[in-house]
């Protein structure tokens, strides 16, 4: 581990860069903006179905624009791609603070979920896992800690601004932190990532030039045409996307859930304590795992843990009950931020990876959109807490069939699939 540590040495600043461009998604992620729903709701004079509905739409809207956007970074020389992106979530951040009718809730959600939720994770775990080879598992594992740390930082500073200033004047402080701070930082990053490679032409520039694939890239790259005609994409596709889904779905309907098991609030949010430290764990422990044994090989198992705490919500009683369930889930969480990036180079090669990952990104985010209504509707039909973890453990077990063979099995070259 600390050989392997000391290898990826010679990428440091491009983790750097992938870290701080995952750190500062936070304007865009619901952890954040969920902070502001109660002023903004009074402001604009929202109901919750109103409020609700204008972020469900514009997370739809950036969900099919990542689609298409996400394959820039395939296309566009990386500094240029990433200033554009940091510079469109600052614009959504003055656009809000500026916002003075609700529909102008609508651009500014559209722009910080875009660029922020959307196109700056994608940006860190394209670029990283496109330039990282050996140890590429760790690195993802690295850069992905900027999520738990936005989480763990950005709550406090925000509850903290608007203690001392208006709401709106907070979100000129983040805007002018990613244009004052992160936008010159990356742009460092990435210059300095340059530096330290330029000694050697086994690899492209980082910073300067579109996607290229590396010398030492041994699969045949995959265009996304070629990815949407692999059957194997399909078997995937529903195990990938089961982790976002339903725990986005369970944490929406917390409170319901809770109520049914009995649990306080304070003891739901007390065990979220316990995700994070397993959240943690898992994205330290499954990065080298996945170096060791591969990313197709933990994709057949990492919903495990997901799967238990489906059996723990449907049948075990009990205050305990909720820091167990709480537990696994981030176990699976954390293994699906390290998978999401080091299974598809894995799979399909570097030089298309931008649109393939955009492809996905964009079925994830439509995904989340769609669970929780899906789990909302089998609520209000009357379905208990035993029958909804019976559903889930249904379809956890159906996605850990499908892609069992993915799993155990070498995927085809490109030219198979025509």
């Amino acid at each position: 581990m600390v050989g392997l540590l000391r290898g990826l040495g010679a990428h440091r600043h491009l983790l750097g860069f992938g870290g701080l461009m995952v750190f500062m998604s936070g304007p865009g992620q619901t952890f954040l903006l969920s902070l502001y729903g109660g002023v903004l709701r009074e402001t604009f004079n929202l109901s919750h179905s109103a409020f609700g509905g204008l972020y469900s739409l514009a997370t739809l809207m950036s969900g099919l624009l990542v689609m298409g956007l996400g394959r820039g970074v395939d296309r566009i020389a990386l500094a240029r791609f990433t200033a554009l992106v940091i510079a469109g979530a600052a614009c959504g951040a003055v656009l809000l603070a500026t916002a003075s009718a609700a529909w102008m809730l609508l651009p500014a959600f559209l722009l910080l979920r875009l660029c922020g939720q959307g196109l700056m994770t994608h940006v860190a775990q394209t670029t990283v896992a496109r330039h990282v080879h050996q140890g590429r598992g760790t690195a993802m594992s690295l850069i992905s800690m900027g999520s738990p740390l936005a989480e763990a930082i950005m709550p406090v500073t925000v509850v903290a601004l608007m203690a001392a200033m208006d709401w709106r004047a907070s979100w000129l402080v983040l805007a002018a932190g990613l244009v004052i701070v992160a936008l010159p930082l990356a742009l460092w990053l990435l210059r300095a990532q340059q530096r330290v490679g330029s000694g050697s032409t086994a690899r492209p520039s980082v910073a300067s030039a579109p996607a290229e694939p590396d010398l030492d890239d041994h699969l045949d790259s995959w265009t996304r045409t070629e990815v949407l005609q692999d059957r194997r994409f399909y078997r995937i596709l529903p195990a990938l996307l089961a982790s976002p889904i339903l725990i986005t779905a369970l944490f929406f309907h917390q409170a319901p859930i809770a109520q049914a098991k009995g649990w306080s609030l304070e003891l739901v949010s007390s065990a979220f304590t316990v995700f994070a430290a397993c959240h943690v764990a898992a994205l330290l422990l499954s990065g080298p795992l996945i170096d060791r044994i591969g990313a197709r090989r933990l994709l057949g198992v990492y919903l495990l843990p997901l799967l238990l705490a489906s059996g723990v919500v449907g049948f075990w009683p009990g205050a305990i009950a909720a820091p167990v369930y709480l537990g696994l889930a981030g176990l699976c969480v954390g293994t699906f931020s390290t998978l999401m990036g080091a299974l598809w180079p894995e799979l399909y090669g570097t030089r298309h990876l931008g649109g393939i990952r955009a492809l996905v990104h964009g079925a994830t985010v439509l995904g989340t959109a769609a669970g929780p209504v899906l789990i909302g509707l089998l609520l209000d039909a009357g379905l208990g807490i035993t029958g909804l973890s019976l559903v889930m453990a249904t379809y956890l077990v159906v996605a850990i069939v499908l892609v069992r063979p993915v799993a155990v099995a070498n995927p085809p070259a490109p030219s198979a699939s025509r």
